[in-house]
């Protein structure tokens, strides 16, 4: 039953450290509806004590004059009406420190990984502005990773976004993992990964595989599991990229941030648009979608400081690229990144679709005439291979003229020069990880377009790195 009448509210407190707001009015799941004194701004962290514990509340929509409707960031057993909310004095923030590498923490810094609680006196609101546009910095050079298929046909922009899309099974995680490798080996950067509805199963697995890789050190990692308020999923991200940041200013020049899944943190967001009471969209998504989107990735920026590359998991429902969440992301994208169940099925990994995938840096002027050379040239060898796979399969190889037969081969062969072994999966599959150069990748390709490598079988090209190390 409602409160009707603000002559319930106790009596606002004198003391200044802890003054009451309001009081619960309703508990509805974690949607808390409080009736205040005097109306909190939006994005205001609140708090109700219950016994030793603090529940935090966020403010996310004004009812009226003396009511707002607020997300429990905890769990709101014990919360009952008429109990007092007392407000934090401004949005949510993290504890940020140099001592926050090789940690696992949650939404609000606290460690997740029975370690000691971070010591410093800086904290940082977690929803804030981009950098000013003054600081921003042009994203136009490319961030080499020693993988030969991102390297050559999708190369990623320093400073920029990079979208993963696939579903399960293809090997997102592992393909994440090795980029958190490549940027603490390769530029001696860090690296954060933000765990958006992450099932506590693969968080656990994903912690200590990388602690067996090595790259822990150099990584913090931030969860939001999957079985905490929706508020807590909708936040994560934006509770990862606030420790980003302050890497990035403060740490180290190149900052790696990863999320897995983006795709959860649209949902989160329709799942609080649901509580809220608005009313849905296009294909039933929030009516917020996109300046929910643009808020959380116009924070990955480039300053004078340092950079952010970001590389976000985002899985594709029912496979459908139109889709408006799918959209919503990509039109922030500078590289995409579509990984392919059918390639996973052939063995290739990483299971990256040569022809699906781009980038923005993919023109002569940024790559320049080599590369840019190189990698059409490679693109038009296994599309032309693609279009005759059926005719293969029906007629056989000898069906094709002399030139489509070439062509076949030296695809063929191509495919499996692009397959590369994983440092981070090195345990598991007994072969050691290889890093490439592009320019090693530049050359080896060259030499299977010119047809030096044309007698060699095709096993002679798959999982290994450079063909110049061949004996």
């Amino acid at each position: 039953m409602d409160i009707s009448s603000r002559s319930v509210l106790p009596p606002p407190c004198t003391l200044p450290e802890h003054p009451p707001l309001g009081v619960i009015e309703k508990v509805h799941g974690p949607v808390i509806d409080i009736l205040c004194h005097c109306l909190p701004p939006l994005h205001q962290a609140l708090y109700v004590s219950l016994e030793n514990e603090r529940c935090i509340l966020e403010v996310h929509r004004h009812l009226d004059e003396s009511r707002v409707r607020a997300i429990a960031l905890h769990r709101t057993s014990g919360l009952r009406r008429l109990m007092p909310v007392f407000d934090t004095g401004g949005p949510l923030k993290v504890p940020v420190t140099p001592d926050c590498l090789g940690r696992l923490l949650d939404i609000f810094g606290h460690p997740l990984d029975s370690g000691t609680p971070l010591e410093t006196n800086e904290f940082r609101h977690i929803v804030t502005a981009p950098s000013p546009l003054h600081e921003a910095r042009n994203s136009s050079e490319m961030l080499p990773t020693g993988i030969k298929v991102i390297d050559l046909l999708c190369p990623f922009v320093r400073g920029g976004k990079t979208g993963l899309f696939g579903g399960a099974g293809v090997g997102k995680t592992v393909l994440i993992m090795e980029f958190m490798n490549a940027i603490i080996r390769l530029h001696h950067g860090v690296s954060v990964f933000a765990g958006v509805g992450e099932r506590i199963r693969e968080g656990h697995e994903l912690w200590h595989d990388m602690q067996d890789a090595g790259v822990m050190p150099r990584t913090l990692m931030v969860f939001g599991q999957m079985d905490e308020s929706p508020g807590v999923r909708f936040r994560i991200g934006l509770s990862a990229l606030t420790y980003a940041e302050y890497l990035r200013d403060n740490v180290a020049k190149e900052v790696l941030f990863l999320m897995d899944n983006a795709f959860r943190f649209v949902q989160a967001g329709s799942e609080l648009s649901g509580l809220l009471g608005r009313m849905p969209a296009t294909v039933g998504y929030q009516p917020t979608l996109l300046s929910e989107v643009a808020e959380l990735q116009e924070r990955i920026s480039s300053t004078q400081n340092g950079s952010i590359t970001a590389v976000e998991a985002v899985y594709v429902p029912a496979d459908d690229m139109t889709d408006p969440a799918v959209s919503a992301i990509l039109a922030h994208l500078d590289t995409t990144v579509i990984l392919s169940r059918s390639q996973a099925a052939k063995g290739i990994y990483p299971a990256v679709d040569p022809l699906a995938s781009g980038s923005s840096m993919m023109d002569r002027v940024t790559l320049g005439e080599r590369h840019y050379r190189v990698a059409q040239t490679i693109r038009e060898h296994l599309a032309r291979y693609r279009e005759l796979e059926d005719i293969i399969a029906m007629l056989g190889l000898e069906a094709l003229s002399e030139v489509d037969r070439q062509t076949v081969l030296r695809a063929r062969l191509i495919e499996r020069y692009l397959t590369q072994p994983f440092f981070v999966v090195s345990e598991h599959t007994g072969i050691s990880g290889v890093s490439v150069p592009l320019e090693t990748t530049l050359a080896d390709c060259e030499d299977f377009l010119n047809g030096r490598y044309d007698g060699i079988s095709e096993d002679q090209c798959y999982m290994r790195g450079s063909m110049r190390d061949q004996k």
